[in-house]
């Protein structure tokens, strides 16, 4: 590549990703991507995303350039085609095989089968986050050099199976350690251009907020024996004190929650490293909150509307929060090898696990 500067220091007080998108430029794309999705009945929502990821990779500058999604709208579709083709039989028996197997009196055998069903279901779950992160990366480029995974991901799928599995047992106490793991094993199978990425996240500054998360229905359910011991004997008052402390609980815990998840995104993030680079993510529990309100008021101002916006703010909010230091030397970008998959999202789109 002929580029004048060899290496840059992304080590200054600016952040070293930049995003200058704004609503107004936004607007006529959402506005016409749901007038789109809507007359085609949801068929047009693969270009629709597409159409989105170019607008908001072009605005997202790191460093001395902009990035490029180069990922289409028919590979998407193609994608999901494929993969309902396969999952279709796998559904129809769910919806209807297993009453027929029950009655024929095929109990166990109904019963094995579909929880075979569902763990298999569960592990492609998984498969669809790998497979997604590396179609993402793959379709990402920045000057001129794609990201990429290994191929396959079957076993990160199985991984996420039995990873998930465990981390809920003991009424989840391990959820942290399972959330961590699942990371860098997957981000340790990633890379961009010639460096792979590397993922050292653990759970150190997460027990204690996911404890607290865990104890907060248990302290909830003393307080709602509390406040119905004192309501009286008048059920209108009892009625009334009920739902208004469960409506607290429910915010109290959705706070505890959101809270954990703030300290597992900067502890994930943290934990990254490519090729000479140290990623940060510095979004706080107030940061996420104000966040979420804003999409709740948006959504609830516009009757509905506003909710094409929720993908811009969700980016917005990611790169503006994302930080990376450290030096990356123009000289050692050489292009990926990894493959580029042909799958595109399939997965995920059939299972609706949500990203930008």
């Amino acid at each position: 590549m002929n580029i004048e500067r060899q290496g840059f220091d992304a080590a200054a007080p600016d952040s070293a990703f930049r995003f200058t998108g704004n609503w107004r430029e936004f607007a006529p794309i959402a506005l016409t991507n749901l007038l789109l999705t809507i007359v085609t009945l949801g068929i047009y929502r693969f270009w629709a995303r597409a159409r989105e990821r170019r607008y908001l990779w072009s605005r997202t500058e790191f460093i001395d350039d902009t990035l490029e999604w180069t990922g289409t709208g028919r590979e998407m579709f193609i994608g999901f085609v494929i993969v309902m083709a396969v999952l279709l039989p796998a559904i129809l028996f769910v919806q209807f095989g297993f009453q027929a197997m029950i009655l024929r009196g095929l109990v166990a055998p109904a019963f094995l089968l579909m929880l075979g069903l569902y763990l298999g279901f569960f592990a492609l779950v998984g498969l669809a986050r790998y497979r997604a992160l590396r179609y993402r990366l793959s379709r990402t480029y920045w000057h001129g050099i794609r990201g990429g995974g290994e191929p396959g991901g079957w076993g990160f799928a199985f991984s996420y199976l039995w990873k998930t599995l465990v981390g809920a047992f003991v009424i989840g106490l391990l959820v942290p350690w399972a959330w961590t793991s699942l990371w860098n094993e997957r981000w340790n199978r990633m890379s961009f251009g010639p460096h792979p990425f590397e993922a050292s996240a653990n759970t150190e500054g997460l027990m204690g907020r996911w404890m607290l998360v865990l104890a907060t229905p248990i302290l909830a359910g003393l307080v709602v024996v509390a406040t119905a011991s004192q309501g009286g004997s008048n059920p209108e008052t009892v009625a009334l004190m009920g739902l208004a402390t469960i409506f607290a609980i429910y915010a109290v815990w959705a706070i505890v929650g959101l809270g954990f998840f703030a300290a597992y995104a900067r502890k994930a993030i943290g934990s990254l490293e490519m090729g000479g680079l140290q990623f940060a993510f510095t979004a706080r529990s107030m940061d996420w909150l104000k966040l979420f309100l804003g999409h709740v008021g948006i959504v609830l101002a516009t009757l509905g509307i506003g909710f094409v916006f929720i993908s811009y703010r969700n980016w917005a909010f990611f790169i503006r929060h994302l930080e990376a230091s450290g030096e990356v030397s123009l000289d050692t970008l050489t292009q990926s090898t990894s493959p580029v998959g042909a799958d595109a999202e399939g997965l995920a789109s059939a299972f609706d696990i949500g990203a930008i």
